[in-house]
């Protein structure tokens, strides 16, 4: 992947974060010079320049990053979807039951007609099975497993090289000038912690994402974390603000999305006192992603393109905005 240099020695580590604002001569450089790029760095400018006005210190610099959709392709199905029909198909064997008994079944047999009218019942059937019933530290294992080998059905390429190079970039920049950059997904923390910080520079830690219960466990000494098959929290919606709330403990003052799964974020977001900035990216290029909004199955964008302009929102077009949509591949 290509970054520009500042913000690359900044991510890995090289280099101390600066003090002050950092503008190297492109910081987004897979931006196209429209006002959408514009607004970004003007913002940032005028949060970290000392002498501005609209100055916050670094530990008030927090910004939120849906993930599906966001920062990586989310079509023709959410990638922890994916992950999930092949765990059930993994793990059939076991579970002889399924090749009779939906929705398993409909997994079994790619169907994906019978999957879709099964809809949020039937998908948290198979997460649940999927997901829970097993060990934290297994359950890791398994995603590592998973996301070293599956490509993309349409890019055949790793889930992990169909992240947006623009997103990356902006990742970087806002890290630079010492933002604190989060993930607040509807997918599941469990899912995206494993490789989050390889993929995105973003830790662990600094993951909000749906979460099962978990109880602590030993068995034959050895001290676990169970995943528990109840949900605790559902990091979507409403529920987004929420997870914010209770796991970062500080209103962001940049959120970014693509959906109105984000909506509610965006808008607990921008409409704090101070200054604030909320991006819709807007999927409209069907030649190197896809073009999707209001009818789409996943990430769906109706309410929030309509209230963006009521809520100050900027929409990032992909084919407008982005010089390139992918990084360079990695792999062959």
């Amino acid at each position: 992947m290509r970054f520009f240099s500042l913000a690359l020695l900044v991510l890995i580590g090289s280099v101390p974060a600066p003090a002050t604002c950092v503008e190297p001569d492109d910081p987004l450089p897979s931006w196209n010079d429209t006002a959408t790029k514009k607004s970004i760095t003007e913002f940032v400018h005028r949060v970290t320049a000392k002498h501005s006005t609209e100055f916050l210190p670094a530990s008030e610099r927090i910004a939120v990053f849906d993930n599906d959709g966001t920062l990586w392709c989310e079509q023709p199905m959410y990638t922890q979807v994916a992950f999930a029909f092949d765990r059930v198909k993994a793990m059939a064997e076991k579970h002889p039951e399924w090749k009779d008994k939906q929705p398993f079944k409909a997994v079994l047999e790619n169907d994906y007609k019978t999957i879709a009218a099964a809809g949020e019942k039937g998908l948290l059937e198979i997460l649940t099975a999927t997901h829970t019933g097993m060990t934290l530290d297994e359950f890791n294992a398994s995603v590592l497993d998973w996301i070293a080998t599956a490509k993309h059905p349409k890019f055949k390429r790793p889930y992990t090289e169909c992240v947006y190079q623009p997103m990356l970039e902006l990742l970087a920049y806002l890290r630079a000038n010492e933002f604190k950059t989060f993930i607040v997904s509807g997918g599941t923390a469990d899912f995206m912690r494993p490789w989050s910080e390889k993929v995105y520079g973003i830790p662990p830690e600094q993951v909000v994402g749906t979460t099962f219960k978990t109880k602590y466990t030993v068995a034959d000494g050895k001290p676990a974390i169970v995943i528990e098959p109840h949900i605790d929290l559902i990091d979507d919606g409403a529920g987004k603000p929420v997870g914010i709330a209770r796991l970062i403990g500080r209103k962001p003052i940049m959120a970014f999305g693509n959906s109105d799964g984000d909506f509610e974020m965006l808008e607990y977001t921008t409409a704090a006192k101070g200054p604030r900035f909320g991006l819709l990216v807007h999927h409209t290029d069907a030649e190197r992603e896809y073009a999707y909004d209001r009818k789409s199955h996943f990430g769906k964008l109706d309410r929030a393109l309509d209230e963006a302009p009521k809520g100050g929102w900027v929409i990032a077009s992909m084919k407008d905005d982005w010089k390139t949509v992918f990084p360079e591949p990695r792999s062959k």
